[in-house]
Parts: structure tokens; sequence; C-alpha cells
């Protein structure tokens, strides 16, 4: 099979709009959470979230960007601008159906949906709708509206697999490459879901902190006094390219793509497995396919949204793949960012690669007393960064629906 590399990266995100600043919070364990000002979250349980600081999409994009994309795709559409800058690569060097798009969301145009709503109410039921209503709300939009803006002619899709879509995207790209159906694809997610109808939804299923009095304490994986998880919005974005078209053009390379798995739970909505099969299985494919040993990992980047039925589920599946091992660290970043849904992965894919780039494993902050049911054997990174030779690192997402998404990444 082909080999896949990542030769370009850009990222919006709560703690940062662009890869140096995101990367200088994530190792200083710098919280993005706060309360919310986009709406009036009064009357809500939670009334904090990391919002994306100081995000003005006219320094970005162009005024059709703007107005026919929902705040996700202008998230994604940042981002990707950032990656492809990066990345360096001439389009006019090669065929625009080698160049590809394959996104992952959760919700798609959520904020859209809502505003539209609203307004007909407010109207008295009268039709007038946003001729870019529908557009805007479709959740393969994003990745429409990469490819229509840079003329890339290739394989073009969204992944939904819930808090596991961009996982899901970064494996079928990395798998269009092996195949040698594509030599470029931009890929990872996007969200936008610090709205009314999703908070309050997630309130509903109680999957929120409510630690409204310290937002920035408020996700704490793996603590014995976990509440819920933090919601966050923004967009990470890699360009995968074929490694001898990357090594050919004499791109920088950040790492190899080595593997990826998926599985599902075939368990409940929104519940983990509890003894975590799926997760075992999926990253023990992972592994499998990036053709590497379990000893090889150095850094895993946890699921670990703060949830107390989540968090203790995953640690038993890491435990059961790796053991007591004392070459593995383990870090949950959403303590940090909080929680982008279809982004999340994305975003956890930049923090891996950087990992093994930089030598540095980011911590897992508030975490200050571990639940006494986390496996004792898992060496948990609280508190500070620590340096570390990464030579290959292991992302884990999983989504409602049973979905289970694992990334391998290593140095090349």
């Amino acid at each position: 099979m082909k080999r896949v590399v990542i030769t370009g990266m850009g990222v919006v995100a709560p703690n940062g709009n662009n890869i140096a600043d995101f990367w200088t919070n994530i190792v200083n364990g710098e919280s993005a959470a706060r309360l919310i000002t986009r709406f009036s979250a009064e009357h809500f349980k939670t009334k904090f979230a990391s919002q994306l600081a100081e995000f003005d999409a006219t320094q970005h994009l162009d005024r059709n960007d703007i107005k026919r994309g929902d705040l996700y795709s202008q998230y994604a559409l940042t981002a990707a601008k950032q990656a492809i800058a990066d990345s360096g690569f001439d389009l006019s060097a090669m065929s625009p159906f080698d160049v590809g798009v394959i996104l992952g969301s959760a919700q798609g145009g959520m904020e859209t949906f809502e505003n539209q709503l609203k307004e007909y109410d407010a109207t008295d039921h009268q039709p007038h709708f946003n001729p870019f209503f529908i557009p805007k709300t479709l959740i393969n939009m994003a990745s429409g509206l990469i490819s229509i803006k840079y003329g890339y002619m290739g394989v073009n899709f969204t992944t939904v697999t819930a808090c596991a879509s961009a996982n899901t995207a970064i494996m079928d790209a990395m798998n269009y490459i092996r195949w040698g159906k594509a030599k470029v694809i931009i890929t990872g997610g996007s969200d936008a879901p610090v709205t009314e109808a999703s908070i309050g939804g997630y309130n509903a299923l109680k999957a929120l902190s409510t630690r409204n009095d310290a937002p920035r304490e408020a996700s704490r994986p793996f603590d014995v006094e976990r509440d819920g998880f933090v919601m966050g919005e923004g967009a990470g974005i890699l360009v995968l390219e074929e490694y001898e078209h990357a090594r050919q053009r004499g791109a920088h390379i950040y790492a190899e793509v080595a593997g990826a798995a998926m599985t599902s739970d075939a368990y409940h909505i929104t519940a983990t497995h509890p003894e975590g099969l799926g997760a075992i299985q999926a990253m023990k494919a992972a592994l499998n396919d990036a053709g590497l040993n379990k000893e090889d990992i150095g850094f895993l980047n946890a699921h670990a949204t703060s949830t107390p039925v989540g968090d203790l589920s995953e640690a038993k599946g890491i435990h059961a793949v790796y053991g007591d091992s004392k070459k593995l660290f383990v870090s949950a970043s959403k303590s940090i960012t909080g929680h982008l849904l279809g982004a999340a992965g994305a975003i956890e894919a930049i923090i891996a690669v950087k990992s093994i780039t930089d030598g540095i494993i980011p911590p897992t902050i508030n975490t200050s007393n571990i639940d006494p049911n986390i496996p004792a054997g898992l060496q948990i990174v609280t508190g500070e960064a620590i340096p570390y030779d990464v030579k290959a690192a292991m992302s884990n997402t999983f989504g409602f629906g049973g979905h289970n998404g694992v990334v391998v990444l290593k140095k090349i």
C-alpha cells in the first residue's frame, strides 16, 4: 500500500486560531472555557462553553464564503486556508481530480437552522425562508465549499459518526490515498454547537458539566468529581498526501498516518460499552493496521470527555490493551479545549502530531483526584506537560450511536 503523510495543518479552536497559538496554549494547559456570550444562557443549567475567542470571519474569508456558509463552514474554510498554505502543494502541477476533500461533522449548520426557525416563528409563520437556508444547514456543505473555492475535483464527502466524525474522515482519507484514488486529501472536522438548542439538548441528556461557578475547572477527565463535558467549537484541518508525491516535491512532512480503525459498541445510543469492548478492538485493529506493537505508542490522547461513564469505560479499555505499560503516557486534551464534537478528532490529531514533532506530551488539567475505579497502572499526565520522545501516538474518539474511531500517527 502507498504510505500517507501529513504535509499541512490548520486550526480554528477555542484556545487558538492558528497552530502556533493553539499548541502553546495546549502545552501550557490554558483552558478556553468561559461564560457563554453568543446567546443569553441565564435559564440554562449550563451557562458556559469553550467559545472561539476573537474569531472574525471577515479577516479570513470573502463575502461569498460568509454568505453561503454556516459558522461551522466558516471555521472549516478558515482552518483549510491555513492548512493548504502550510502544505504548499501546487494544484497547477497536478490533476484537480487527484485532490479530494473528506471532512467530519456531527451537527453541520445547527446555528443557521435554529435562527431560521426563530425567524419563521417571529413572522407569524410566514414562509419567507432565506435561499441559503438549506445549503447552509447541510452537513456536507463545508467539504463542498472547500472544493469549490480551491477547484479540488477528486473524492468529496462528509463523514457523520457523532464525536468520532473527524477520525472517521481521517481514516477514509488515508485509505483513499493508500488505494491510489487520490494524491492529496484535505481532511479533518468542523462543528459550531455553541447554540441554544445544542446546549439545551445536551443539558437534557445530563451530559454537560454544570460547574457554572468555575468554568475553567469544569472539564476534569478521570477525576472522581467529574460531572460532564464542556461544549466546544471550531475546526481542525490536515493535508494528507501520498508519501512519494510529497517527497518528490520537497514538502515538509510532519508525521505519517500509520493506521486507523473503526468499530461499533452495538450497546446504547449515548453510553459507551461499560467494559470498553468496542474501544479495545478499535485500538487493537488500529495498531495492527499501522503495523505497530503496543510498546511503540508513547502517547495516547484519550477521548476522555469528563463524563462519569465514558471516562471509566475508556480507561478500562486502554488498560486492557496496554496494561501497566511504563512506555505509554495518557492525556486528555478536552480538559483544555472542551469537546468540539465532530471536530474533536481533528484538533486532537494535530495535538498528537505536535507531540511527535516537538517531543512534548500535554497535560490533563483540573484532574487532581483520579477516580479510584480507574486502573492504577495508567500513567495519566496531570498538572503540567512533560518532555518525551514520542515515536508514535494514538488518538481515540467515540461517538453517540456506539461509533469508535482510532487513528495512529508516527514519526517519519
